[in-house]
């Protein structure tokens, strides 16, 4: 049966304007980015035969051209415009952390790296730099690396720190295996990198790592 025929309060586009987009399932939000079926399949089924072949959202929406565009429902169009989804989602929320929140809590930061490096597939360093009230002057990913490493300098984190003349730094990086804890070297870059920016008057505020469902704070854990 077509999605039309079912009840309005079942169907993915009433349903999210009458309860909002949290109400709806991933299934249901992906149907809704797919907008049609396929034949003899109507959106909501598709797209649920789609995260069963991906394993998860998180896989879906991260997967390479090559592997998108290889899937039944799917192709060069759909990720031209799911990658310009992304990218809006992540402008506006450095767009809204930039104009509103001063980073004086964890929460707030968690909030944002999830939105910014959560679903990359390699893993990516990240630094926050920050003025003297404590917000936000940019975001800049420094580092990238295979699927369970990224390279970190010390040199070149303090020359990036200087150039945007921050006042403090938040410190973040993903672990693409979906598993927030900490590594030693997690630990040991942290260190390192404290010493680095402590002497040219540079504090860092937290190291955050990512992860699919979780995001820690050194600072929580009274590691800084």
């Amino acid at each position: 049966m077509s999605i039309r025929n079912w009840p309005a309060n079942e169907r993915p586009r009433e349903k999210l304007l009458e309860k909002g987009a949290v109400a709806l399932s991933d299934a249901e939000l992906l149907a809704i980015f797919l907008r049609t079926g396929i034949a003899g399949t109507d959106a909501v089924t598709l797209a649920r035969q789609l995260l069963s072949q991906f394993g998860s959202l998180r896989s879906l929406l991260g997967a390479s051209q090559a592997d998108f565009c290889s899937a039944k429902g799917l192709g060069q169009a759909k990720f031209v415009q799911l990658q310009a989804v992304l990218e809006l989602s992540k402008r506006y929320f450095q767009q809204q952390i930039q104009r509103e929140t001063v980073f004086n809590e964890p929460a707030a930061v968690k909030r944002y790296l999830q939105h910014i490096i959560s679903g990359e597939q390699r893993e990516v360093f990240l630094l926050l730099y920050l003025d003297s009230q404590h917000r936000l002057i940019k975001a800049e990913p420094l580092f990238s690396g295979t699927i369970d490493a990224s390279p970190v300098y010390p040199r070149i984190v303090v020359q990036q720190a200087l150039a945007h003349n921050a006042a403090a730094v938040i410190l973040a990086h993903n672990h693409p295996s979906g598993v927030a804890e900490p590594s030693r070297a997690d630990k040991a870059i942290t260190e390192r990198l404290v010493q680095a920016l402590m002497l040219v008057d540079i504090k860092v505020l937290d190291h955050f790592v990512v992860g699919d469902a979780d995001v820690i704070s050194f600072a929580e854990r009274g590691w800084l």
